[in-house]
């Protein structure tokens, strides 16, 4: 049965998407089957896999609505062992549309039971807040790994994420668990950057990925041509980052 991760930070800016797409095809280059399900209506996750989000029959919206299985939502990507369920601006209002109905937290968990052993990991890229969806993909997770930019703002709302998390662990989901913290937009050079390390061990200790992600304009320039920095460009340092967080990731299973 696939493990499920939610991959969020309501900060956004921090290299949340990046990390779901980059890491899910490193794990599928890996040879693990995994699934990338986009809940984040911005749809980034599946630009970012060269999917035209308005040609598909299915996205997340009719999953969490419940117009459509999952199963009949996946999509099959250009990129080894990687599919995904695509997102569109439908997703926008779906806070509003769930609000009201039966177990309405449950909806996304609900729906991925279907696929579940078609998987060995399923990643959820999340919006950029803690709402409704957020709280499917926690409902339905069962760890998150959190992104943080190596800047100053960097533990603001993080206090807020963790006692959202409390609330779901004691009300929804009493197994999900914190599978780690990637620090991104790293820079050795800087001071700052040092201090951020600092405050974010102290704030998470045990739980921070020894591989950074680097600042890097080929990691930047990848999603605009639809693909994964490891087919994009393989040399790179930001294709070089991710194919060792996906060592590490794979390390601590």
């Amino acid at each position: 049965m696939a493990k499920t991760v939610a991959v969020l930070n309501q900060k956004g800016g921090v290299g949340k998407t990046t990390t779901a797409v980059n890491l899910a095809a490193c794990l599928g280059a890996k040879g693990k089957k995994v699934l990338l399900a986009d809940i984040d209506p911005q749809g980034n996750s599946t630009s970012g896999f060269g999917i035209d989000k308005r040609k598909t029959a299915h996205s997340s919206y009719d999953v969490i609505v419940g117009e459509a299985t999952a199963a009949n939502a996946v999509v099959h990507t250009a990129f080894k062992n990687v599919d995904l369920i695509v997102s569109n601006m439908n997703l926008a209002g779906a806070d509003l549309e769930i609000i009201d109905m039966k177990n309405r937290e449950s909806l996304l968990k609900n729906a991925l039971a279907g696929v579940w052993n078609d998987y060995d990991y399923i990643f959820l890229d999340c919006p950029p807040s803690l709402g409704l969806i957020t709280l499917n993909a926690l409902t339905a997770a069962d760890t998150f790994l959190v992104p943080i930019q190596c800047e100053y703002y960097a533990l603001e709302g993080l206090s807020q994420l963790m006692s959202t998390v409390r609330n779901i662990k004691r009300l929804y989901n009493p197994y999900i668990e914190l599978e780690g913290v990637l620090l991104t937009m790293f820079d050795g050079r800087l001071n700052l950057t040092q201090q951020v390390v600092e405050e974010v061990k102290k704030f998470f200790p045990k739980k921070v990925y020894s591989t950074t992600i680097p600042r890097n304009v080929r990691l930047s320039e990848a999603p605009s041509f639809g693909q994964p920095i490891i087919y994009f460009d393989k040399s790179s340092k930001g294709a070089i980052a991710y194919d060792a967080l996906a060592d590490e990731f794979l390390s601590k299973q």
